[in-house]
């Protein structure tokens, strides 16, 4: 698949999880943080340090949190993003069963 070049681009791409990334999409927007595509991907950031990024994958999408294992509240969701690979990146893994809590989600972010 050919890197998106702005978010809409990557949310289409991924028709399966289309509107589980647009209400993750809105809920990172509420935030007040910045919104841009890296590594192909939409990352949202504060002050140039990238916090959250959205993803899509075949059999689910979710939540990255650049440094996730440092976060101290409400951390329940969050799983090592990549076992023996990454140190402080931690992401919330959900798929068509999962119920999208964006209260809960909103404490995260």
């Amino acid at each position: 698949m050919a890197k998106s070049e702005n978010v809409d681009q990557y949310i289409d791409a991924h028709p399966k999880w289309k509107n589980q990334l647009l209400q993750l999409r809105q809920l990172l927007l509420s935030t007040n943080l910045s919104e841009t595509i890296k590594w192909g991907a939409p990352v949202y950031t504060k002050d140039g340090k990238n916090l959250v990024g959205i993803s899509a994958f075949k059999n689910h999408f979710g939540l990255w949190f650049f440094q996730g294992a440092l976060l101290q509240k409400n951390t329940e969701l969050l799983v090592n993003a990549q076992e023996g690979k990454t140190q402080a990146m931690r992401q919330i893994k959900l798929d068509e069963t999962s119920k999208i809590d964006l209260k809960l989600l909103k404490k995260i972010c």
